[in-house]
């Protein structure tokens, strides 16, 4: 009998290479590692890790570290799920403690999709869309078209579509913040196009810089690049800024000068400590109202998720993004686009609508709506605050005050004993510091590598998600220790 490898027709030499090229930290061999530990844990085979919980605070999934879902969207989603139940009204109000906005929204949502379980038009149910320019409206204060909507599959979705349509030969360049989400640097690898970085001002509260933008763009076309768009997430990801009126403008004046397409990553714009949210669509309609002509021909794709906020429901992927100022066949084409990948999740659509469309001051659900809404926010400042005293007083640490999003992304120094022990392990600094950090206490983080940063900088990124603040004392301890470990 032959021992011989099996042939098969796929093999790591063969499968698309810009697949292999992609980097995707969040979810990279540090996670992987991690729910190693939590499964030793569950099975009951981890007594000899140093910890007796995982902490997850690698990614931005606020139910997996026990965020309780909004209980107005989770009623609706029963009634959405299991419509039957519309037939026992009583039962729902006088036993199981419904109200009757959350029965009435149930029927409407049904009225317009018919069933969750059916296909919707390929850009989304039309009443689902009309909420969503509603809420844009009531938000900015301009209007909002239910054509240039379009719901996704959460923002992730939306951000590839409109790469995929953007990118149209390998010169094709996107400028990216550094340090950015790494869907973005991960999704042009695959397109085989080309990331252009432009590097934020972590002295300026990790703002945007418009001398850096303009010499990563004139540099990149002096090396024969397309610049065809510049994406911004605001708030950020994984810095947690939240950009100033100025910076906004800065970037709008920026792509009318030079032609480019913006992309802006909104999906953390209910989670602002410090300052209000500027949408990009407000303050670019803002300018066309001051300088008729100039900003008009802007094109600005714009993005939301259901998945970050105060509702949180990654799973259910639910988003949407407008589209500002784009030729109508370009629009087409997107529309054809995601016609072939037939239409987001229904569910996740009809979250989308509660989300852009919550209960109202005076209606039967709003009392406990708000309650939760105030206290998921609270609990994310408080633990937020919690995390960046911790950092102020780690030998070696420095960080932003939290403005926004669900992240700290701290500077770390590190002395030559530590990087040269990351050198022998074949590991850079940040990842040798966040490696250890998870085999001590039980709490992923990832490093700043992984999202980008400027050269001879380490940084590691963390949520501030999960409950309670004493895992947060578990990295202090580390730090020390650490730090002692490799003193010079």
């Amino acid at each position: 009998m032959s021992t011989s490898e099996p042939h098969r027709a796929l093999n790591f030499s063969n499968i698309n290479p810009h697949v292999k090229a992609a980097k995707y930290a969040v979810r990279g061999e540090l996670a992987v590692r991690s729910e190693e530990y939590r499964a030793k844990l569950a099975s009951g085979e981890g007594k000899d890790l140093p910890f007796d919980a995982v902490i997850s605070a690698n990614i931005g999934n606020p139910q997996q570290l026990d965020q309780k879902p909004i209980t107005f969207f989770r009623q609706v989603a029963s009634l959405l799920e299991n419509p039957q139940l519309l037939e026992h009204e009583g039962v729902l109000i006088n036993s199981l403690g419904y109200k009757s906005d959350v029965i009435e929204r149930a029927r409407k949502l049904l009225k317009d999709v018919k069933s969750v379980g059916a296909y919707s038009q390929s850009q989304g149910a039309p009443g689902i869309r009309q909420s969503v320019a509603a809420f844009i409206e009531k938000r900015d204060g301009y209007p909002a078209s239910i054509k240039d909507i379009y719901l996704s599959n959460g923002a992730s979705s939306g951000v590839n579509t409109l790469l995929h349509v953007i990118c149209s030969k390998p010169e094709t360049g996107i400028l990216i913040p550094i340090p950015q989400y790494p869907l973005y640097t991960a999704t042009l690898s695959v397109l085989d196009a080309r990331a252009v970085p432009y590097y934020l001002e972590e002295s300026s509260a990790w703002g945007t810089d418009l001398k850096q933008i303009r010499d990563a763009y004139d540099k990149a076309t002096a090396e024969g690049t397309d610049v065809k768009a510049i994406a911004v997430i605001n708030p950020g990801n994984p810095t947690g800024a939240s950009l100033s009126a100025a910076d906004i403008k800065a970037v709008l004046e920026f792509a009318a000068e030079k032609h480019v397409v913006v992309i802006a990553d909104e999906v953390y714009q209910t989670n602002v400590f410090i300052g209000e949210f500027i949408s990009f669509k407000k303050a670019l309609r803002d300018l066309q109202k001051e300088a008729p002509g100039k900003y008009d021909h802007v094109e600005l794709a714009s993005l939301h998720s259901v998945s970050k906020g105060m509702v949180g429901e990654c799973g259910h992927r639910g988003g949407y993004f407008e589209l500002v100022g784009f030729d109508p066949d370009v629009a087409q084409e997107i529309y054809k686009f995601i016609s072939i990948q037939l239409c987001p999740p229904v569910i996740g659509q009809c979250i989308v609508e509660l989300m852009v469309n919550p209960p109202k001051e005076g209606e039967p659900s709003y009392e406990l709506y708000k309650t939760e809404y105030d206290g998921i926010f609270g609990g994310l400042k408080k633990r937020a605050y919690a995390l960046y005293e911790a950092f102020k007083q780690m030998e070696g640490v420095e960080c932003q005050e939290p403005q926004g999003s669900m992240y700290l992304f701290p500077t770390i120094k590190m002395g030559p004993k530590a990087i040269e022990q990351a050198k022998k392990e074949g590991r850079t600094p940040d990842e040798l510091y966040c490696f250890r950090m998870l085999d001590a206490t039980g709490v992923c983080v990832v490093a700043g590598s992984g999202f980008g940063q400027k050269e001879g900088t380490l940084h590691f990124r963390t949520t501030f998600l999960a409950p309670g603040t004493d895992w947060i004392g578990r990295i202090v301890k580390f730090h020390k220790d650490f730090m002692d470990e490799f003193r010079s």
